[in-house]
């Protein structure tokens, strides 16, 4: 599905960052290894990379790169040349998707909410209910029956993302995986911890100001905030890399310690991106917010994408966990 012309124009510069991205990853210029893959410290550093540029193009690179990662996980074709792809798998209250078969293959109806790339994206994989499971899908975004319900994309915010509502009519569909694979497998936590990557690579972002002020103003309150900041990127940079390591020596996750290691990681990355916002703020004030467009968009951006991470819920999904008696420590 073509870029809609008259989409804002940031839309449209996050998808010619996803374009070029996914350009440079096609000619070996770019490179997301495989998580597990002995080289997953570097698919972090490269998301990083990406967001510290731009965080609504690395919305839209991260979920490429994750498709790309659940296809060969459950042994499905990469993305072919030219191909953009993204994951839509929200499943907050609503209507949702239902698939259901039609002679060799599947068809979706419903609608599907948070739909990143709905305009740039070739295909995407979605989540919907096959029966009483849940299942992935593989569709072209471009069929007949797949649109975007303009208007429900309304966020200051990550609003290059491109995130409606896709409202989905006898749309064709391919299984990927097993019923329940999707969140079975253990990718699903290693590339949780990949969007945590992104939200770093935000927070590094936002920090660029304190440290230009820092280095042009003696102030030992700018001093200080912009010491807090680094401690709080120091420890969540390394967490990132130990959760890689990690990763890398137990792709497989035998030892059953994905779960727990995601939702830490995510929790304290996110954590440490709320810090970072209220220091960059505290010690610089309105003015990057009101003068510096780039700055003020990453600020709003950050805010929203963090918003992945559900706050107490995820917390209380984390304290659940670990009081079970078989929770690893």
């Amino acid at each position: 599905m073509p870029a809609d012309p008259g989409a804002p124009d940031e839309v449209a510069a996050a998808a010619r960052g996803f374009a070029d991205a996914v350009a440079r990853i096609e000619a070996g210029e770019l490179a997301f290894p495989l998580p597990g893959s002995g080289r997953t410290a570097e698919r972090f550093a490269a998301l990083r990379t990406v967001a510290e540029a731009g965080l609504s193009t690395a919305r839209l690179v991260e979920g490429h790169v994750d498709a790309a990662a659940i296809l060969a996980e459950l042994g499905a074709p990469p993305p072919g040349p030219g191909e953009r792809w993204g994951v839509w798998a929200a499943e907050p209250p609503g209507e949702g998707l239902t698939a259901v078969r039609q002679g060799a293959g599947w068809v979706l109806n419903g609608l599907k909410q948070y739909c990143s790339g709905a305009h740039s994206c070739t295909h995407a994989l979605v989540t919907a209910r096959a029966g009483e499971s849940r299942r992935l899908f593989a569709v072209r975004v471009a069929a007949d029956g797949c649109r975007p319900v303009e208007g429900t994309w309304g966020a200051v915010g990550m609003a290059g993302s491109d995130t409606p509502d896709v409202r989905f009519t006898d749309v064709p569909a391919t299984a990927v995986g097993e019923p329940e694979a999707y969140v079975d497998r253990p990718g699903f936590w290693h590339g949780g911890i990949g969007v945590a990557a992104c939200w770093y690579g935000g927070a590094v972002a936002v920090a660029r100001v304190l440290r230009e002020a820092a280095e042009h103003r003696a102030d030992p309150h700018t001093d200080a905030h912009l010491g807090a900041v680094d401690v709080q990127l120091h420890a969540a940079w390394t967490l990132l890399e130990r959760a890689a390591r990690e990763i890398d020596e137990d792709p497989r996750d035998d030892r059953g310690e994905g779960r727990l290691r995601a939702m830490r990681t995510r929790a304290f990355v996110e954590s440490v991106c709320r810090q970072v916002l209220d220091h960059v703020g505290r010690a610089t004030g309105a003015g990057p917010l009101c003068h510096d467009t780039g700055h003020a968009r990453t600020v709003a951006d950050l805010g929203v994408y963090i918003r992945q991470h559900h706050a107490e819920r995820d917390l209380a999904g984390l304290g659940a966990h670990l009081a079970r008696p078989e929770a690893g420590r």
